[in-house]
């Protein structure tokens, strides 16, 4: 037989009051008697009756959480920190994963609309800024997160990508490469503002800067590429990939053709991936603040559903540039 939120309060010594708003994540609780209820829901397993609960609120306890790329560890790492935050607060995450597709968006939208999600954590693709509006009037609460649509009105969670492309561009020039060309994603916002603080990089030295090449962030396309690149520029010394995916297949791809990093070509991508810091030689990154970003925009949010006119909070963290091995060249 299914336990009861007075099942729930008995156990934990408390008022169903009390307990609901430990549920519901709405109005003051002391941490003691946040736990005491926590943990009589865990010894109980109690599972609170969702769709009567909707039907009263006309909305539900789910946040639904768009990603661009689930495969990518970063979005991973993201994913992780929202639902962490969410099931402290009594709601569930319904993860719907686009690829970057502006139909897939679109569909995921309006299933968010019809599911009366409570609110929506969008990475949204770069087709999709032209539907901010629409996606606006027509949904629940929402924040964005890797990208953010400036004058949108909509709160959102982003690093300061140029910045940082800026400085791992900077660890390629200042470790002596003299021929660099660059790998970025062709459809995001995060792309476009990468590869301009890798641009800014070059102003002094443009003889230095030998090639911008451009595709879908995939593996397969990281590793196509660095083919390309080889063919086309016979004096490149040093590759900077803008994603993990990238820089999976593109170093792959050089390791396949027997080139040494960092001797002969230097190495650089953002998202830190599992295998950066173990290769030999290890791999100089930008270390995205992943976590902290899933659990602020997951935060950020439940702010907006509990005070739906607040102002605007546009936060921009810092990534860390990581200095390994393969920007010192012998």
């Amino acid at each position: 037989m299914p336990f009861s939120i007075k099942d729930v309060a008995a156990k934990a010594g408390c008022s169903t009051a009390t307990v609901s708003r430990v549920l519901s994540g709405k109005g003051y609780i002391s941490e003691d008697a946040r736990a005491k209820v926590e943990a009589a829901v865990e010894a109980l397993g109690y599972r609170p009756n969702r769709v009567a609960r909707s039907l009263r609120a006309k909305s539900s306890r789910v946040i639904g959480l768009i990603l661009s790329d689930i495969r990518n560890p970063f979005f991973s790492e993201i994913s992780r920190a929202v639902e962490n935050v969410a099931f402290r607060h009594g709601y569930s995450v319904l993860i719907c994963n686009t690829d970057e597709d502006p139909k897939k968006e679109e569909n995921y939208m309006e299933l968010m609309a019809e599911e009366k999600v409570a609110g929506i954590l969008l990475s949204p693709t770069r087709a999709g800024f032209k539907n901010v509006g629409k996606y606006k009037k027509h949904s629940p609460p929402m924040v964005l997160f890797d990208r953010k649509i400036p004058d949108s009105g909509i709160d959102s969670v982003v690093i300061d990508n140029f910045e940082a492309a800026f400085k791992l561009a900077s660890a390629l020039l200042d470790g002596g490469y003299r021929n660099i060309a660059g790998i970025f994603g062709a459809r995001s916002y995060t792309a476009a503002e990468r590869l301009k603080g890798f641009q800014a990089a070059f102003e002094k030295h443009p003889d230095r800067l030998v090639g911008i090449y451009q595709a879908n962030a995939f593996e397969a396309e990281g590793e196509r590429l660095i083919g390309e690149i080889l063919s086309k520029h016979s004096t490149v010394d040093a590759v900077l990939c803008s994603s993990a995916l990238l820089a999976t297949g593109a170093y792959k791809a050089l390791r396949q053709r027997g080139i040494l990093i960092p001797q002969e070509m230097g190495f650089v991508c953002f998202d830190d991936p599992s295998w950066a810091s173990f290769v030999d030689p290890p791999v100089t990154v930008i270390r995205q603040p992943a976590s902290t970003i899933g659990q602020t925009v997951a935060e950020l949010l439940l702010k907006r559903i509990n005070e739906p006119d607040r102002p605007v909070s546009e936060i921009c963290l810092l990534g860390e540039l990581v200095e390994r091995a393969s920007t010192r060249k012998a």
